[in-house]
């Protein structure tokens, strides 16, 4: 909780702030990186720094912390926080690092609004900024106590498979058996052709219970700029008999034992981390009543499409239902439906508990549905691929 006089200073100069935050984000990545340009080249995406989504996801995590100390003071953003911890933990970030970064974003604060940045004001954000990231340095030793692994592994590739034309699924045997929790990801660390160390998340598509994992890849294809680099790099050249080096699994979108009646859906490349729910609950005997809903381009882009319908039909109260832009000649079933996914259309149980993945505005247009049904906003959980755009705003 924020001191009084803090409280006060940050209500007032929020706006001003929040309205330069872009503004701070880019100035504060672009004075890191040129005295420290090893972060960029081994721990930072280079693929969303060069589309400003890390940018966007920074400006928007510091601006939901801040409102969200002003507005209700006796709340704290926990589904947030989590998230980023987790993110954290995977990538192996470090307690001394958020004093880099406590460096830098406060250069650029002062840089961008200039004047306005009087000591009262710089002491009041620093108390935003330190409780935030306390919170996160806190849950992330949390989670490295709590995994059996200290620091990054070594897996080997035991099949490579290919599941659509952009897709591609790797089966990998870690070198310590690792449990896991259905919905959630591991982190990759590849050395790229520039001997840059790059890291990318993706989630297991698999049930846990096993001493094999598996990633499921889509290429993502990003012209002449660094985005994809590594999905381009995985698809180009691993295969059986390669090792990877992996971190334990992370990620806080996970499916709890038991409750209510579930709503699972997700779009495109969205479906590993729901395929491994919906396996974990066939793997279980689930009789629990499960919705699944999936949206993709076609059915021939739509990854592990067979066993995800082979899945649903194994559970006695679950039922499916695919929503293709295209359908073309598709013998699916059940029948496929055309065109954007509409909730409308389905009979959802009340209460229900739902977990989405996919594109913003696919999630945007669930959750708003959802929510006009009358599903409290806490039972609506979500994961992103890549950095969170929709923080602050969920």
């Amino acid at each position: 909780m924020l001191s009084p006089d803090s409280a006060a200073i940050v209500r007032a100069t929020l706006p001003v702030v929040g309205g330069s935050i872009q503004d701070i984000s880019a100035r504060f990545y672009e004075m890191m990186f040129a005295d420290h340009p090893d972060l960029l080249r081994d721990l930072f995406n280079r693929g969303n720094q060069a589309n400003g989504e890390q940018r966007s996801a920074l400006a928007g995590s510091i601006a939901a912390f801040a409102t969200i100390l002003v507005q209700r003071p006796d709340e704290r953003p926990d589904a947030m926080l989590s998230r980023i911890a987790n993110k954290h933990a995977s990538l192996g970030i470090t307690p001394d690092q958020y004093e880099v970064v406590h460096k830098y974003l406060f250069a650029a604060i002062a840089e961008v609004l200039g004047d306005g940045v009087t000591p009262e004001v710089a002491a009041a954000w620093d108390e935003v900024y330190w409780l935030m990231a306390n919170a996160l340095i806190t849950l992330e030793a949390d989670l490295h106590r709590d995994s059996p692994v200290e620091g990054w592994l070594r897996a080997t590739v035991l099949e490579r498979r290919r599941e659509t034309p952009d897709v591609v699924s790797f089966t990998l045997r870690p070198q310590i058996p690792l449990s896991f929790k259905p919905g959630q990801y591991v982190s990759v660390a590849v050395t790229l052709p520039d001997g840059a160390r790059q890291i990318r998340q993706y989630s297991l598509s698999c049930a846990p219970g096993r001493d094999d994992w598996r990633i499921t890849v889509k290429r993502v294809r990003g012209g002449d700029t660094p985005e994809g680099e590594v999905s381009n790099w995985l698809h180009a050249d691993v295969q059986a008999g390669d090792e990877l080096t992996v971190s334990a699994p992370f990620g806080d979108l996970t499916l709890p034992a038991d409750g209510p009646p579930l709503l699972l859906a997700s779009a495109g490349i969205g479906a590993t981390p729901i395929l491994s729910m919906v396996e974990h609950l066939a793997a279980t005997g689930s009789t629990r009543r499960v919705t699944v809903v999936h949206a993709d381009r076609s059915p021939a882009d739509h990854a592990h499409r067979d066993e995800l319908g082979q899945l649903v039909a194994a559970l006695p109260g679950a039922t499916l239902h695919r929503w293709y832009e295209e359908v073309g000649d598709c013998s699916c079933r059940p029948a496929p439906n055309v065109g954007q996914v509409d909730l409308t259309r389905i009979d959802l149980p009340d209460p229900l508990v739902a977990y989405l993945c996919g594109p913003l505005p696919f999630m945007r247009g669930v959750r708003t549905e959802l929510l006009r049904r009358g599903v409290p906003a806490s039972d609506i959980h979500y994961e992103v691929f890549g950095p969170d755009l929709w923080l602050g705003q969920s």
